[in-house]
């Protein structure tokens, strides 16, 4: 992010001299060279030639006498001696290794009067650095970075007297210095980048900083320096006043801030980035580099602690220019401090913890960075003010509103990125006003409306992402008019229409382009159509092609990532795929693709691995491919990821499978593949699931297994695998989530060892024949313990079959979600575990048709996110548990054909359970949904608690007697004193002859009432 300006100034400077005095250009001939190379060089190059795999043609025009008219070399135009060799590949984000050799050919060393030596971004394995580059006397310029060198730097480059720039870094820190005393011996050196070099034991501050005077550019990043234990400095007093560029970053730093930066009194860039730096050593940093232009404290654990320092302290810095604070804790408190920096140019702030509105004081700033943090509000519409603005980014935060028609002022704006916010309304109009646009991404919002035609106005722009929004409509013409564009990102939106022939004809620069999850997007091109781009990533996936494979497709020649899932292409597969490129990454599953599987590209991959695709990767299931697997599959050992599931496969799987070591992920599920399953595949030792389910493999499983102790999904269910459950599984593999042997001819009893797979998510081995009773440890599988789902990434489609509610359901996407033990239709014995019922995350529970007795567990109802369970079919008895109400999300139960007996338990999701069906088989049950009611005294089982009933049964008995003696009592004492007293007997009469005169006399008058009202109708 933003200017390197001690780097970028002073390198730059002397790199365009050194080009300069040599005449060189990057990848251009000496074309007004008169003099012709001398032949002991061109044998030399040659040599060198040869001595290296050249995948790129990068060395394709060194053929011919005249070997200074070879791209890549350059000769004195008076001596003709060849003087300089720019052999790094060309800069591409997707193109990273160029020269493949297993060492530096001495060859190169017969170029005595070499000046400029340039072998960056190529990979010579490990090698390391030969001697013979300390008798090039006349080097004065060397880069060996990013080359896979290893081992010492030999001492022979301190012979190198007229070097001014030596770069070894970057080398995947393969290369040591365990003494720097041939640095001694580069009395020219101005700039050297020893960046990733592993320097742990030196003191090598001192000797860089002192024994290198005229060094002004200094890069030690990530070296593994202990800088608070460098040792005495010499010449404490002596100014560095060369040092205009330090660059300590990715080190360890304890203790107190080293002197020395005191005395680099015209040091201008300094990044100490990865420093833990203590509030003291800040402040005092601070104060030692006034004259700093460009200062990098990225991720040096800055907190509200540091605050008061950077408030009374930063102001200091009157020159800054360049200010990264990114990647720690600070927060909103520290922005007042920051407009008294007047010289203020590029900040950076992103990832830090920022709360409310973006900040208004941007002044003379050229670049803003707070991607990452806690911004809220809206974009001010007060942004177009700030016209010197040629980057923004607040991307990553909270920011909702609309995107203001004001933005459309920012007429130096390059690099705009509001993506990952919460922003509505539709992308303005004047965003086609940003005439200097490189790139724009406002991708995963909530935008709506269709893409604006005045994009097609930013003839600049290089980098276009717009999805994952709400954008509708067609995609207009005018985006072929962005004849800059590399990257083009339209997926995850609503748009419809086709894109044709005319939105890509002049995208010649057009190298990545994702049309995906537009289901009413066609891709209409015909079939002679020949693309002006070279694409190296394309996504199609569910957007609509011609039906058979696309023939424009064999022309792209650097494809590194091919996407054409559910895009309904069918037919075979073209003879031409065969010859291409090998794709690294390719999926075209879930289409109507037929026939054998011969025509897969086999040729040298076109481009190497790096960061963003560093998974070969090949998705082929859900189609109607046949035949064998062919072992032409074999030659993929780069593949991380094969799936060739629910094709029509036959046959075994090949034996040279052995040699994909690299696989993590192989599913050959639903297929009719045969025989037994080969031991080597418990050789592939870096393999996380197994999935060979619905085929027709047969034996027992193979012990080689055992080795697979990484594994996270074995799923063999739906074969003819028998034998016993082998004890390794346990023992040896202890990370499973899913295993699943549904439907095999298995015997034996569950081992014990299986338990310590603790992160046990789905445990199937229904349809067999095991025996024995279910082990109580299953009840310490902590995967159906907690909530937290299992996550093998986007990619990576896992597919399960599953018996849930009563039928059988294949789960994809939600398959992590669904925590399930499933032992039915075997012949397991004894009682249900209590220890089950202490699965408080799980959610199938199916222990059917088995030979269970006892009872069903008291506690049955803690497993209270159970949505199945399936008892049905054992010798269960006694009463069901009142605690099974406590299920609230139980959507299916079956507990039909046991020996179950009393009252249904009703209330709360229970009561949705209406179907008799699922207490069938259980002549002792009563109560609803039954028709057998419990009423019946006689019957043993008319209460819905036996245990209880029983308990308080004497109870109940002497309340009722004492109810009828009550009675009776009252009832005879008051006729007896009716027939002893008469007075009393005969009030009571003419009480009742009262009341009753009384009652007639009140009816008589309501009646006569009722009659006058008929007669008044």
């Amino acid at each position: 992010m933003g200017n390197q300006w001690g780097l970028g100034l002073q390198f730059i400077i002397v790199t365009i001299i050194m080009v300069a005095t040599t005449n060189t250009c990057f990848g251009a001939r000496n074309i007004n060279s008169t003099v012709a190379c001398f032949e002991h060089e061109r044998l030399a190059l040659l040599k060198f030639k040869h001595s290296v795999r050249d995948d790129h043609d990068l060395l394709s025009s060194w053929v011919g006498n005249d070997c200074c008219r070879w791209e890549r070399v350059m000769c004195d135009g008076v001596t003709g001696h060849v003087d300089s060799l720019h052999l790094e590949p060309r800069s591409h984000p997707f193109f990273q290794k160029g020269l493949v050799g297993t060492e530096l050919s001495t060859s190169l060393g017969e170029l005595r009067h070499l000046k400029y030596l340039n072998l960056s971004r190529n990979d010579f394995q490990g090698s390391q650095i030969p001697d013979f580059i300390g008798s090039l006397k006349q080097l004065t310029y060397l880069d060996l970075s990013k080359a896979e060198f290893s081992g010492n730097i030999p001492r022979h480059i301190g012979n190198l007297s007229n070097l001014k720039s030596l770069d070894l870094s970057y080398n995947d820190n393969l290369l040591i210095s365990h003494d720097m005393d041939w640095i001694s011996g580069l009395s020219s050196l101005e700039h050297i980048d020893l960046s990733s070099v592993k320097l742990i034991r030196l003191k090598v501050l001192d000797v860089v900083l002192y024994m290198a005077p005229s060094v002004k550019v200094l890069s030690l990043s990530h070296c593994g320096l202990l800088i608070d234990d460098s040792g005495p400095l010499r010449n404490l007093s002596t100014t560095l006043s060369n040092v205009k560029h330090l660059d300590l970053s990715d080190n360890i730093f304890t203790g107190k801030l080293p002197h020395f930066f005191q005395n680099m009194t015209s040091l201008q860039f300094l990044d100490l980035s990865s420093f833990p730096l203590a509030a003291s050593n800040f402040a005092n940093l601070l104060s030692m580099i006034p004259s700093l232009l460009e200062l990098h404290l990225s991720n040096c654990h800055l907190n509200e602690t540091h605050l008061s320092h950077i408030l009374h302290n930063l102001t200091t810095l009157s020159n800054i220019q360049h200010l990264d604070l990114s990647s720690n804790t600070l927060t909103s408190s520290i922005l007042e401090s920051l407009t008294k920096l007047k010289m203020l140019q590029v900040l950076d702030l992103s990832y830090n913890d920022l709360m409310g509105p973006i900040p208004t004081f941007l002044g003379k700033l050229t670049e803003l960075y707070l991607s990452g943090n806690g911004l809220s509000g809206s974009i001010p519409e007060s942004i177009g003010r700030f016209a010197a603005l040629t980057s923004l980014y607040v991307n990553n935060n909270k920011l909702s509103g609309t995107i203001p028609d004001s933005i459309g002022q920012l007429s130096k704006l390059q690099f705009l990125d509001v993506s990952r916010n919460r922003l509505i309304g539709s992308i303005p109009v004047s965003i086609g006003q940003l005439s200097k646009l490189q790139f724009l991404d406002v991708s995963s919002n909530r935008l709506i409306g269709s893409i604006p035609v005045s994009i097609g106005q930013l003839s600049k722009l290089q980098f276009l992402d717009v999805s994952s929004n709400r954008l509708i409509g067609s995609i207009s013409i005018s985006i072929g008019q962005l004849s800059e564009l590399s990257t083009l990102d339209i997926s995850n939106n609503s748009l419809e229409g086709a894109v044709s022939e005319s939105h890509l004809a002049n995208l010649s620069m057009l190298e990545d382009l994702n049309t995906a999850y537009n289901n009413k997007l066609a891709f209409n091109v015909s079939r002679e159509w020949l693309p002006p781009f070279q694409l190296i990533r394309i996504d199609l996936r569910s957007c609509k092609i011609e039906n058979e494979f696309p023939q424009w497709l064999q022309n792209q020649r650097k494809l590194h990532r091919l996407v054409l899932s559910n895009t309904t292409i069918s037919g075979p597969l073209p003879t031409w795929l065969r010859k291409m490129p090998i794709i690294p990454f390719m999926d075209l599953s879930h289409n109507n693709l037929s026939g054998p599987l011969t025509n897969l590209p086999i040729g040298v991959t076109s481009v190497e691995d790096n960061e963003d695709f560093a998974q070969p990767r090949l998705f082929l299931q859900n189609n109607i491919f046949s035949d064998s697997i062919p072992r032409s599959l074999c030659s993929r050992t780069d593949l991380l990821y094969l799936d060739l599931s629910n094709n029509r496969l036959t046959g075994e799987i090949p034996k040279c499978f052995k040699n994909l070591q690299n696989l993590q992920f192989l599913r050959l599920s639903s297929n009719g593949l045969s025989g037994i399953i080969p031991s080597f595949i418990g050789n592939i030792s870096y393999l996380f699931s197994l999935n060979l389910n619905d085929n027709n493999f047969s034996g027992e499983l193979p012990a080689e297994l055992w080795n697979l102790n990484e594994l996270w999904v074995l799923d063999l269910g739906d074969n003819a695998l028998c034998g016993k459950l082998p004890e390794w599984i346990g023992e040896k593999i202890q990370s499973l989530w899913v295993f699943r042997l549904h439907k095999n001819n298995f015997t034996g009893g569950i081992p014990q060892s299986l338990c310590t797979n603790i992160d046990l998510q789905i445990l199937d081995v229904a349809h067999n024949s095991l025996t024995g009773t279910i082990p109580g440890c299953l009840g310490e599988l902590q995967g159906m313990r907690n909530g937290q789902g299992i996550s093998v990434g986007s990619d990576v489609e896992e597919a399960f079959i599953q018996d849930m509610k009563g039928s059988s359901y294949e789960y994809t996407n939600t398959w992590n979600q669904v925590k399930n033990i499933d032992l039915s239709s075997n012949k397991f014995v004894g009682e249900i575990p209590v220890e089950l019922t202490t699965l408080s995350e799980l959610v199938g529970l199916k222990l059917a048709n088995n030979h269970l007795s006892g009872g069903i567990p008291d506690n049955i109802g803690n497993t209270r996110m159970l949505i199945s369970l399936d008892l049905s079919g054992n010798e269960l008895g006694g009463l069901i548990p009142p605690s099974i109400t406590n299920l609230s999300f139980l959507s299916h139960l079956n507990l039909s054909n046991n020996k179950l007996s009393g009252r249904i338990p009703t209330g709360n999701q229970l009561q949705t359970l209406t179907d008799p069906s699922i207490y069938a088989g259980n002549k002792d049950l009563c109560g609803p949904p039954l028709l057998k009611n419990c009423s019946n005294p006689d019957d043993p089982t008319i209460t819905p608690n036996k245990k209880y009933e029983a308990a308080h049964e004497p109870n109940k008995v002497w309340f009722y007697m004492d109810i009828i003696c009550g009675s009776a009592t009252g009832f005879w004492g008051v006729i007896v004193v009716l027939i002893l007293k008469k007075q009393w007997r005969h009030k009571l009469f003419m009480f009742a002859e009262e009341s009753m005169d009384k009652i007639h006399v009140a009816i008589m008058v309501r009646v006569n009432k009722m009659r006058r009202g008929r007669g008044a109708i």
